[in-house]
């Protein structure tokens, strides 16, 4: 099947791009990487009278250091990350994410913004900086805001950008030097979306975060995930499943229960 007929645009500005984007009323959509709006468009499951090439806006493509930590632009891609074009400010964090995506071509084009804003459940990045606790940076017809990626990602495929609003980028905190992670994900064979993900990060001033991706549902958050890496807690385990939509399914509950095991073994090596 091919793309339902459409007008292009390529943005050259972030304020180009929202004005195109609220003239058109709801009937536009971004695209930057295109490695999951294309195949949408080609399977008429996205029907845009209008797509806004943000690639080309030098912006959306910058990497700042900052006291903090970094700002990386939306449209810089997975490659980027894994080539080490990103400071290393996760500690590998991220490098370690980035290589995991999908296959080589696809990271070559793919781009930290576009799968964020597409929030698949099974997605790497929506789990990796929500652990990270990183901001969305947003721009729209007001102006610019700000708001924790945990927010921002409200379900599946689901975000809380308005039609006329694009995200720029992400601020991502800088982890400390005695900071410890772990990133584990189940797949079916290699480059596939994972069927669970588990994530924990230890800053090593004693607090703990774990998130658990890949349910039917945005990313959940542990905020103490101490009962997974310094004692055996079922009854806690069993509790963060629940409230992450996984207990309803015997075998969902058993990979997720087995990834965040993994993760909490892979932590603690």
């Amino acid at each position: 099947m091919k793309a339902a007929a459409f007008d292009y645009a390529r943005a050259g500005s972030i304020t180009a791009a929202v004005d195109l984007l609220s003239a058109s009323e709801g009937r536009a959509k971004v695209i930057a990487g295109g490695q999951s709006l294309g195949p949408m468009l080609n399977l008429r499951l996205a029907q845009p009278a209008l797509l806004v090439d943000i690639r080309h806006i030098r912006e959306l493509n910058e990497i700042r250091q900052t006291e903090e930590g970094c700002i990386v632009g939306s449209c810089v891609t997975h490659a980027a990350v894994e080539d080490g074009e990103v400071p290393d400010f996760t500690r590998g964090f991220m490098k370690k994410v980035a290589a995991g995506i999908a296959y080589r071509a696809v990271r070559n084009r793919g781009t930290i913004g576009g799968s964020v804003c597409h929030a698949d459940p099974a997605g790497d990045w929506v789990v990796a900086l929500t652990l990270l606790s990183a901001v969305a940076l947003i721009e729209g017809p007001g102006g610019r805001s700000e708001m924790s990626l945990q927010e921002f990602v409200t379900g599946p495929f689901s975000t809380q950008l308005d039609p006329a609003q694009i995200l720029v980028g992400m601020r991502i905190p800088r982890l400390a030097a005695q900071a410890r992670w772990s990133y584990y994900k189940f797949c079916r064979k290699p480059g596939e979306f994972a069927d669970a993900i588990g994530a924990i990060l230890h800053d090593g001033s004693g607090a703990c975060r774990a998130v658990i991706g890949a349910t039917s549902g945005a990313p959940r958050v542990i905020e103490d995930a101490r009962f997974l890496v310094e004692r055996s807690d079922p009854g806690r385990m069993g509790s963060a499943l629940e409230a992450a939509g996984v207990a309803h399914d015997p075998y969902e509950m058993q990979i997720h229960s087995v990834v965040l095991k993994r993760a909490a073994a892979q932590l603690a090596a």
